[in-house]
C-alpha cells in the first residue's frame, strides 16, 4: 500500500512545478519515512538555481539523517552548512527562513542546531505581508502547526 501511495504521490508531483512540488512534499515529509524518502528523492531530482530550491535540497540532506543508518552526523552538518550558506546569500528570503525554522523545530535538541528559531519567527511575522499569496498560504499552514509560535503570534498570519 505504501508503495502504491508513494508512486501516486511521485506521479502527481512530477506534473507540478518544481518549487510547488517541493513545498507540498516537504510539508508531508515528516509524517512518515515513506514521505521523507519521497521528499529526498524529489529534492535530488529537482534542478534549478532558485534559492528556495537550494534550501529544500539542504533540508533534504538534513532529513536524510532521519532515515539513514550511517553518517547521520555528517548529513546533518552538511545540510545545515548548505542551508546557512543559502540564507547568508539571501537573508531576506522568507521561504528559506521558514525552512530553517521548521528544521530547527523538529531536529533533536541534542544536535544543537536551534540557534535561529527566535530570529526566524520574528522575521516571518514582520515580513509576512510582503509575500505573494502562495507563500503566504504556505507560511500560514506552517505557523498553524508550529511548536515555536504562540497562539497570539499565530494570529499575525491571516
Amino acid at each position: 500500500m505504501k508503495l502504491i501511495f508513494s508512486f501516486i504521490t511521485a506521479f502527481m508531483l512530477f506534473f507540478q512545478s518544481g518549487l510547488e512540488s517541493l513545498r507540498e512534499s516537504y510539508a508531508k515529509a515528516s509524517s512518515s519515512n515513506a514521505n521523507t524518502e519521497a521528499f529526498i528523492s524529489l529534492a535530488e531530482k529537482t534542478s534549478g538555481s532558485d534559492a528556495a530550491i537550494q534550501g529544500y535540497k539542504a533540508a533534504a540532506q538534513i532529513m536524510e539523517a532521519k532515515i539513514s543508518k550511517n553518517n547521520r552526523k555528517a548529513l546533518v552538518k552538511s545540510g545545515a552548512t548548505n542551508l546557512e550558506a543559502v540564507i547568508k546569500s539571501n537573508p531576506n528570503n522568507a521561504e528559506l527562513r521558514l525552512i530553517r525554522m521548521s528544521v530547527q523545530e523538529n531536529i533533536p535538541k541534542i544536535v544543537g542546531y536551534r540557534g535561529s528559531l527566535k530570529d526566524d519567527k520574528v522575521f516571518l511575522i514582520n515580513n509576512y505581508s510582503k509575500q505573494n499569496s502562495a507563500l503566504k498560504s504556505y507560511i500560514k499552514k506552517f505557523a498553524a502547526q508550529s511548536k515555536t509560535m504562540t497562539e497570539t503570534e499565530k494570529l499575525n498570519f491571516k
